[in-house]
């Protein structure tokens, strides 16, 4: 199923950010967002998901325009949107986090399952502990362990994925990356950092425009 930009246009407190992208994703395919702070990468991200309007043009998932409700539902049903804040709730622990967004999202876990991604994610002794009382790292590790539970997800969006991560942590999810690619998701991401284990990908540039 490909996820698809047609002749997008973003406009931010009278600026043009960019205008007349288009561009597809496909089943194996990595995108890799890049431009300077302040070019329209998050703001793509987020019309690419629907949580933002273009200016103009359109968001196909399979063809048809995500604004349809059908389409909506699907495509919520096979996305992960992480952002660049890691949106976990400070007053809840790792576990708790965890349990509310499968929830949230119609997915089906177990205490087990829950406590395993956590475990592997190196987060073993601090799955109960408020997250408000765990580092930037710790917080970013709940927040991609998303990306271990939604089995139906075909599409991963990822806003700035390694920030605050150390260099297993990176390496880590660069692996669980490349096995969701092979497995034929698609994922577009930003981040700051050189891809240093995935390979194959695909640049996509915006520039930044005064």
């Amino acid at each position: 199923m490909s996820l698809e930009a047609v002749n997008l246009s973003c406009v931010r407190r009278d600026r043009v950010l960019f205008e007349q992208q288009s561009f597809t994703l496909n089943a194996g395919e990595l995108t890799y967002l890049l431009g300077e702070n302040g070019a329209g990468k998050t703001s793509l991200l987020r019309i690419l998901i629907g949580f933002v309007e273009p200016a103009a043009g359109q968001v196909l998932y399979g063809g048809s325009a995500i604004t349809h409700s059908d389409v909506r539902r699907k495509f919520n049903a096979e996305l992960i949107y992480i952002g660049h804040k890691s949106a976990v709730d400070p007053h809840a622990s790792a576990f708790e986090n965890s349990r509310f967004w499968c929830a949230q999202h119609g997915v089906s876990v177990t205490q087990e399952l829950i406590y395993s991604v956590l475990a592997t994610l190196g987060l073993v002794g601090l799955e109960d502990i408020p997250c408000g009382q765990l580092s930037a790292g710790q917080n970013r590790r709940v927040a991609l362990a998303r990306l271990w539970f939604k089995a139906t997800a075909k599409v991963w969006v990822l806003d700035e994925p390694f920030t605050a991560l150390d260099v297993k942590g990176i390496e880590l999810l660069e692996r669980h990356i490349e096995a969701f690619l092979a497995r034929g998701g698609s994922v577009i991401l930003t981040s700051h950092q050189p891809l240093s284990h995935l390979t194959g990908w695909r640049p996509l540039e915006l520039e930044y425009r005064l």
